[in-house]
């Protein structure tokens, strides 16, 4: 369904990607790994055309995205939409008003039925008793949940996540990463997942991408990837794993 072949990018004198290639098949959740600043986040904002490569080729069901104007563009984020960390809501709209907002855009839709679809996307995240809550009242899981059932509400093909579990508490990493694996088992959802949290990519992955100083050191199923001898794949992997010895107490 989605597919990058040999794209880079730099900023400036940084280069940021550096011949990255990939594909994800329909159904299948990609989880891209790495420390912070080695192009995760960069790599979603290619996919969706709000930053164009210096090179290479970025395809979506075979329509090449690079070479799209923004008309265009619009119907690639149909298809494809972006769960953004901070949420991304209107504050001055209730949670319920929030996810109605993409059915109202479409303009197809009689009131009745906007009611019953948002209903619906706010029973997939758990969340139908926030409805009339404004998002200020909201905690940063909660804001999560919101934002993917306004993305739910397009109609999506598949689903970017940015850094889902920055900033919450395991309980709500944990609620989020029992969405993306429903929605992939009961919608069929292809779902890109940018994360530096290798127990939360264990839990979704198919396919992992691992990004290091822009370029792609492993690219393939995650238990290839646990076993994977590239020197920065084990640190990383290493790192993940330590913990901090127990203090001992006082005496």
């Amino acid at each position: 369904m989605i597919e990058f072949e040999d794209v880079s990018i730099a900023f400036g004198s940084h280069r940021v990607l550096d011949h990255v290639s990939f594909q994800i098949a329909r159904g299948q959740t990609l989880c891209i790994l790495g420390r912070s600043g080695v192009g995760k986040s960069v790599s979603l904002r290619i996919l969706l055309g709000f930053l164009k490569p210096d090179s290479g080729s970025v395809r979506v069901e075979g329509r090449e995205v690079t070479t799209m104007d923004e008309s265009q563009l619009q119907q690639i984020r149909k298809d494809v939409t972006m769960v953004f960390q901070n949420g991304a809501l209107f504050d001055s709209l209730t949670v319920g008003e929030n996810v109605a907002f993409p059915l109202r855009e479409a303009g197809n839709l009689e009131e009745d039925q906007i009611q019953q679809l948002m209903d619906r996307m706010l029973d997939m995240v758990d969340a139908r008793d926030l409805k009339d809550v404004y998002p200020s009242s909201l905690s940063t899981g909660q804001k999560r949940r919101i934002a993917l059932a306004r993305a739910l509400a397009a109609q999506p093909r598949a689903i970017l996540y940015d850094e889902p579990t920055t900033m919450v508490d395991p309980l709500a990493a944990r609620l989020i990463g029992d969405l993306i694996q429903r929605l992939k088992r009961q919608l069929g959802l292809t779902s890109v997942v940018v994360t530096h949290d290798m127990r939360f990519a264990s839990r979704l992955a198919d396919q992992v991408l691992f990004l290091d100083a822009g370029s792609a050191r492993f690219f393939g199923p995650i238990a290839e990837f646990r076993q994977c001898s590239d020197p920065q794949v084990r640190e990383f992997l290493e790192l993940d794993a330590f913990e901090l010895p127990q203090m001992l107490p006082r005496t």
